[in-house]
């Protein structure tokens, strides 16, 4: 008799034991795809990165001055990150260049170069005269307000993204 009760409860214990050792993997896959379930619901699983360039501007250049500033808007309405890699310009006579404003104490400002820039997704980068922007070879034909400039945004992911800047007076760019 007390050799069936040992059994019995050697026979619960393992029960017991096989079953917790089951539960915990079980527990942890329901976990994970319900976390995944939530992530696909919100629509970023998988999205690629969808870039949008809109207002684009060329400061009109300064008599002599041989070099010029761009500022694009960029927006990344997709849910994976892209990055600008390279810039190129039409009938510009060398290489457009990526660059970021900063300041030094005392108010003192300097150009640095940037070999690419990220562009978050759900996220944008607006460029302007205090912080990133694209630096531009001064063709010889001169520019005037209002003319046209192709230029070709590379990116990472989304590949190249051709838009034209309008020709603006210096001033009438919005710093952000």
């Amino acid at each position: 008799m007390r050799w069936i009760r040992d059994r019995a409860g050697l026979d619960r214990r393992r029960l017991r034991d096989g079953t917790l050792a089951v539960l915990v993997p079980v527990v942890a896959c329901c976990t994970a795809l319900v976390g995944l379930t939530v992530w696909v619901g919100a629509g970023r699983a998988g999205s690629p990165a969808r870039i949008r360039v809109t207002e684009g501007r060329v400061l009109l250049p300064s008599v002599g001055v041989p070099e010029t500033a761009a500022f694009f808007r960029i927006a990344n309405e997709g849910g994976s990150a892209d990055t600008l890699l390279r810039i190129t310009a039409r009938d510009v006579p060398g290489p457009v260049t990526l660059s970021r404003h900063r300041m030094k104490p005392g108010n003192a400002a300097y150009r640095s170069a940037l070999d690419s820039v990220s562009v978050p997704p759900g996220e944008g980068l607006a460029m302007s005269p205090t912080g990133v922007d694209l630096t531009v070879p001064v063709p010889s034909k001169a520019w005037h307000t209002g003319d046209r400039v192709p230029f070709t945004l590379e990116f990472r992911r989304g590949g190249p993204v051709r838009v034209l800047a309008a020709v603006v007076r210096p001033g009438t760019v919005a710093l952000r």
